[in-house]
């Protein structure tokens, strides 16, 4: 466990050596700046708008902060997803580019320890990450439109996990792959699954079984864009 600590401890000191941290955080800054601009302007130009119970059965602040609020949480998945891939893009090969690698897994440590304690290091930092600006947006909308979703933890655990899923499928491909083609290759991967639960939900509403069930089959391939979905479902339970 010692070990473990020593290469966790590692991996966030080498994410603050890269400014990797600094980076995200200004980016996160200027997108809750807009995202707060954002929220107030839909809010304010819902705020005339009556949905009769007839038709959405959903009021005009429910409509308003549940998009805002879903838009959000992909932004924040997006920049967890940065944040994660950042910090495991490079750690097989790159490290032993660097010729960093080889003293580490010798024993007592061991390669299979090397790469859980990278992998619980990046999932750490990408999930407090995405949590943070998770609370972060959920506050903002609350402050500004008066609606806070109906479940506030869960959403936060699941987009957490999703970011840990991407963290180890790039921390996968860094044993094959060099750390510019294990970048593109896990944002494609990540593309390829957002882009099959919009398929799904197209074929939802066509009705088309075949797109269904392809959005089934890549869920379970990839299961960090059921995560994503399962957590919007959650903020209007």
């Amino acid at each position: 466990m010692t070990g473990l600590g020593v290469i966790v401890g590692y991996t966030l000191r080498e994410a603050s050596r890269r400014r990797v941290l600094v980076v995200v955080l200004i980016l996160t800054a200027a997108f809750l700046g807009l995202y707060g601009l954002g929220a107030d302007r839909a809010f304010e130009e819902t705020s005339g708008f009556v949905t009769e119970a007839g038709e959405l059965g959903v009021d005009s602040d429910t409509l308003a902060g549940a998009t805002v609020l879903g838009l959000a949480m992909f932004a924040t998945l997006f920049l967890g997803v940065i944040l994660a891939v950042f910090l495991t893009l490079g750690t097989v090969r790159g490290d032993a580019e660097r010729g960093v690698l080889q003293p580490l897994v010798v024993r007592p440590l061991g390669r299979s320890t090397l790469l859980v304690a990278r992998f619980v290091g990046a999932a750490l930092v990408s999930g407090a990450y995405v949590a943070a600006v998770y609370a972060a947006a959920v506050s903002i909308t609350g402050v500004v439109g008066g609606w806070w979703p109906d479940r506030l933890v869960v959403p936060a655990v699941e987009l957490a996990g999703a970011v840990a899923i991407v963290a180890a499928i790039s921390l996968l491909g860094s044993v094959f792959l060099s750390a510019t083609a294990n970048g593109i290759a896990v944002f494609m991967l990540f593309g390829a699954g957002l882009t099959a639960g919009l398929l799904g939900q197209v074929g939802e509403a066509i009705g088309s079984e075949t797109l269904e069930e392809i959005a089934r089959i890549v869920s379970w391939v990839l299961p960090f864009e059921a995560l994503y979905q399962n957590a919007l479902s959650h903020i209007t339970a």
